[in-house]
Order: structure tokens, then sequence, then C-alpha cells
């Protein structure tokens, strides 16, 4: 009975795995040593992290979307215009680079007695004067919006009245607007008379359209010297790009481009338009009111025909 003799059963005694236990279960094998902080590395189905896409394969894309950004808010919001010539001194001198809103006309915005505004050429003004020739750089710049554009045939210049306004000034006197004397000392530059140079009106400004002044009234062809144009010296509102909000360079030079004083005194504006501001809400006033009382007075003799 030595041969072979031994003590209990035959089979290996079966032992639980270690991961089969309930505690080992919940975290995730805790107790392996492959998973000693309890991670996975993996990410993906097959165990291999993400590929990561190169900084110089996605330079192309964020370049490509800067300028159109860059574009979308040239066409839209805002635009640089360079100041070329003395025509609006002290208020804007040669050089300086200012921003054009251009984002509230699209809103139906129209331009305003007092602003300075930026537009398109209306009848030939600038008619013989050199314009400069930009490199391709440049070109493309000024297509985005990050440099002024040079080849553009663009005016600056304030908005003295607008549509409906009657305009005038004598020799010696103010510019005057809806027989309002303008006090102009804040914006006109130094020395310079309001129009001794040449005087006009009165005029009748045309619906949709402005009559716009240089602050440098000594040296600005401004609607003035054009009043045997096509368009008699008026500008159509439909050529003005956008006003013109700050300045924005040289960084010594910037500042904001309000509307002066003289331009909010009573009485300036067109008193008929004036008078039908004032009346309507009043007459919507009234037309709200009307049904209420009619209401009321319904409610009031239901109550009284049922008691």
């Amino acid at each position: 009975m030595a041969v072979g003799a031994r003590s209990g059963r035959d089979e290996p005694e079966e032992r639980p795995d270690r991961l089969e236990r309930p505690e080992d279960a919940v975290d995730g094998g805790a107790g392996n040593p492959e998973h000693t902080d309890g991670t996975d590395d993996t990410v993906d189905g097959d165990g291999a992290p993400p590929p990561q896409r190169s900084f110089w394969k996605e330079l192309p894309l964020l370049i490509g979307i800067a300028l159109l950004l860059a574009l979308l808010i040239k066409t839209f919001l805002v635009q640089a215009f360079s100041i070329p010539s003395d025509s609006m001194q002290d208020t804007l001198q040669r050089g300086d680079r200012v921003l054009v809103d251009k984002l509230t006309p699209w809103f139906g915005s129209e331009p305003e007695r007092g602003e300075v505004v930026v537009f398109h050429d209306p009848a030939q003004w600038l008619a013989g004067e050199p314009t400069p020739d930009p490199n391709v750089f440049q070109k493309v710049l000024s297509f985005i919006g990050l440099m002024p554009s040079a080849e553009e045939k663009d005016l600056i210049k304030r908005v003295i009245a607008v549509g409906g306004d009657t305009v005038e000034c004598q020799k010696g006197g103010p510019v005057k607007v809806n027989g309002k004397a303008l006090q102009e000392e804040s914006y006109i530059y130094p020395g310079n008379t309001p129009c001794d140079d040449k005087p006009f009106g009165p005029l009748k400004v045309p619906a949709d359209h402005i009559w716009v002044m240089g602050d440098h009234r000594q040296n600005s062809y401004d609607s003035r010297w054009h009043q045997d144009d096509v368009t008699k010296g008026f500008v159509p509102n439909d050529k003005v790009v956008g006003r013109a909000v700050v300045v924005a360079w040289p960084v010594t030079r910037w500042s904001t481009l309000p509307i002066p004083d003289t331009f909010d005194q009573p009485g300036i504006g067109n008193q008929a338009a004036a008078a039908a501001v004032g009346l309507a809400p009043a007459a919507a006033g009234l037309a709200g009111a009307v049904p209420v009382v009619l209401w009321r007075r319904r409610r009031l003799t239901a109550g009284h025909t049922a008691r």
C-alpha cells in the first residue's frame, strides 16, 4: 500500500481566480500588477492612442479662417481708411487711419448732421487726382481689410445738412441749417472762415442726399465746389460707405469722432419731421387707449345689467 498511497483527492484543488473575486470585479482589477494606477491607457477600441494632427497641417486652416473672418468684418462691420489730404484738419491729419462703421447702414441708418462720413466719389470729384499703385501684397491686405484701400476713390467729409434741410452760408457769416447758425469753432481749422472762399445758398437738400463740407474750409473741395455737377454738390445716401468713428493710427492720435454739440441745438432739425415724430407717440397712445376704454365701458354696462 506504500506505493501510490496519498491522503486526500487525486485531482488538484480548484482555487478561485483573483479576477473572479467580487472586489476585483468592482475596482477593475486593482490587484492586477499590470494596472497599478487603476487607469486605462487605451483610448479607442484597438488600444492605440488617437493620432494627433501636425501643427503645420493645421496652420493653413487657421490662416484661412482668420482671412475669412477679416473679409467678413471688412464687408459688414468696420473698414480702415487712410486720410490722403489735409481737407479735414485739424480733426484728421494726413496719414491718419480711421475705422469706419459699416454695420449700421445695413439696418437702415442714414447719415446724420455732424457725422464724419466716408463716401464713394459721387460725380468725378476726384478726377485728375493721382491714384497710388500698390503692390500685390498691399492689394491682398486691402482686399481683406487689413490695410486701407489704395485704389478705391473715396472721400471723407463732415455731414452739414441732410435731406429736407435748407443750408446756406453768406460771405462773412456762419453756416446756417434751417435758419440756425452753426457754432463751428470746435472743429473748423484755426484761422479758417466758414465759407468766405465759396459762399452758397440757400439750398434745399433733396431727399436721400447730404451736403458735406471739410473742416479745413479753405483747403477742401467739398459740396460747395460741385454745384455745377450732375448731383448739384449733394451726395446720395447710397454712396455713403459708413461713419468714421475712431482714429486708430497712429496710436498717439487715438481718439473718437463724436458729433459736435452745435448740431444738437434746438430747432436745427426739420420742423415738420420733428412735429410728426412728436405726434407719433401721442397718436399711438390714443389708438391703444380707445379699445381699452370701450372694453371697460362694456364691462360696466354688463355688470349693471346683471344686477
